[in-house]
């Protein structure tokens, strides 16, 4: 296991770089910062393994909804996967190894929940506070993405329910589901893979949905030894299959810009994947989601729908209205006694817990910057946040692809901001007002017209505050790669100030 190993660097010494979070993000940039032979970095790290995510989301049936060459970063590709979507267990070994590999682990420090990350305009670098210390550093990458924090229900009555409540991304081994009564809310992407499992030891399932998925059929399949085989003897057929898996999903994203006619045929191969599955005409009606293809996550499964056939496994539409004892209620009425609450309800998305533990120019708290809705110039850096760089923060997610392939860019952009201000001997970069506004209003008018905008859903992709696209790219992730992973300095320097230095049209 990734875990804790020997310090080797004293608490209070100060480093180049500070990364927050050793998931995919945290890790790729650990990675590429030391294969170009900077030394100078720690990654801190809250929790006592790498993995993010992949670490915290252990629930049965977990397992990843993009193919796993393609869910892996490019520049250490894996021959071992033993699937097409690769279970969590073995992307957490992937996260692990990588750690190990690239020596990264002396360079982590675990169990150092960032609590402050305090700009220091006179020492013109960050000061981090965490259980394990203050940490210093010139530039701060936070990488602790947007699957990080857990988001309970907000239920009246739920924190007396009487039996064990707990959320999927803090499943709780210790709770015996065995014959027992359990419900789960919510029908998102981990509740589809959570039901099927729990369906098979629980004696009663209730399931409460507040709008239907869409599904499709999940590809999925073994790879045979032969294949591995190739794959460790010829790594550049891996690199191939990652092309062609990434540009048939980019296909994809033409249903979710709303072109009418691919709208149509892939709600209809959803739907015809539901009709396949269910015959009861009622509850395939629960079944049958009632906004805009593509307006929430397109979900893949074979036996989520299935699974509803069962006598044990019920399904209520009417969402969890309230909890009173044992039993919760329905917003239609109905009373379900349980012994057990599941919330699958996903994570603190469009409203960024960490923001609200980063401070910039004058005490500024990132999540007051956020109030309107997080953004960032090239998805990466704020204006009043010096040397601060985000990876897996706005506009950064995808309906249709890989967020390892995003992560990957963005650390792109950043490797180059860093070389860019060594070589120009600059304390602090900081992106203009002007230029950030410039980009968000670009990327703004690129998401009108998408059907996350216009699809007839509430969904985690749009910030219900102000209603604009904060946490998805708004268009294919080919270009997410064209205009955010090149540094141009130019944003950095026009206007700014550093030190005595006045950079003003500076070069």
């Amino acid at each position: 296991m990734a875990t804790a190993a020997p310090m080797n660097f004293r608490t209070h010494e100060p480093v180049d770089v500070l990364v927050i979070g050793a998931g995919f993000g945290g890790l790729g940039m650990g990675t590429r910062l030391a294969r170009e032979g900077r030394r100078s970095f720690l990654i801190l790290e809250r929790a006592h393994e790498v993995g993010g995510t992949w670490r915290d989301n252990h629930y049965p049936g977990a397992a990843c909804d993009v193919p796993s060459h393609l869910y892996s970063f490019s520049f250490r590709s894996n021959p071992e996967w033993s699937r097409m979507f690769a279970p969590q267990n073995e992307i957490l070994g992937y996260l692990r190894q990588v750690a190990e590999e690239e020596n990264l682990l002396e360079r982590i420090v675990f169990g150092a929940e960032v609590t402050e990350a305090r700009w220091d305009e006179e020492a013109a670098a960050w000061s981090v506070t965490t259980p394990k210390g203050t940490f210093t550093g010139r530039s701060l990458v936070t990488a602790v993405g947007h699957l990080s924090e857990p988001k309970l229900p907000s239920i009246t009555g739920l924190s007396d329910f009487s039996g064990s409540v707990f959320h999927s991304a803090q499943w709780d081994d210790s709770v015996p589901l065995e014959g027992k009564r359990v419900g789960i809310i919510g029908s998102g992407a981990t509740a589809i893979q959570v039901l099927p499992e729990v369906a098979k030891i629980a004696g009663q399932v209730v399931v409460f949905q507040r709008s239907a998925p869409y599904i499709t059929p999940r590809p999925d399949r073994a790879y045979t030894d032969a294949e591995k085989g190739l794959f460790r003897k010829m790594p550049e057929t891996m690199q191939q299959l990652r092309e062609e898996m990434f540009w048939s999903n980019e296909e994809r994203y033409a249903q979710r810009r709303g072109t009418p006619s691919l709208v149509s045929a892939a709600a209809q191969v959803a739907l015809d994947h539901l009709h396949a599955q269910v015959q009861d005409p009622v509850l395939r009606e629960k079944l049958t989601p009632d906004y805009t293809f593509g307006c929430k996550r397109v979900l893949k499964s074979n036996d989520y729908y299935p699974t509803f056939n069962l006598d044990h496994v019920q399904l209520e539409t009417g969402g969890a209205d309230r909890v009173e004892g044992n039993r919760v209620v329905t917003g239609q009425g109905a009373v379900h006694e349980l012994d057990v609450i599941i919330a699958c309800t996903g994570f603190e998305a469009t409203d960024l817990p960490i923001a609200y533990r980063v401070f910039g120019r004058d005490g500024m708290a990132l999540s007051e910057q956020w109030a309107n809705g997080m953004q960032a110039y090239a998805t990466t850096s704020v204006h009043g946040f010096p040397n601060l760089w985000v990876i897996n923060g706005p506009n950064t997610g995808l309906g249709h692809n890989s967020a390892v392939y995003i992560a990957e860019a963005q650390i792109d952009y950043i490797l180059a901001a860093l070389s860019f201000q060594e070589e120009s001997d600059l304390e602090v970069l900081e992106v203009s007002q002007e230029a950030e506004d410039a980009y968000m209003e670009r990327v703004d008018h690129l998401a009108q017209g998408t059907v996350w905008l216009e699809g007839g859903c509430k969904s985690w992709y749009v910030d219900h505050r102000n209603g604009r696209l904060t946490t998805l790219w708004p268009e294919p992730a080919y270009t997410f790669r064209q205009v955010n992973a090149a540094f141009d300095p130019e944003p950095y320097l026009t206007g700014s100030t550093v030190g005595s230095k006045t950079l003003t049209g500076a070069r």
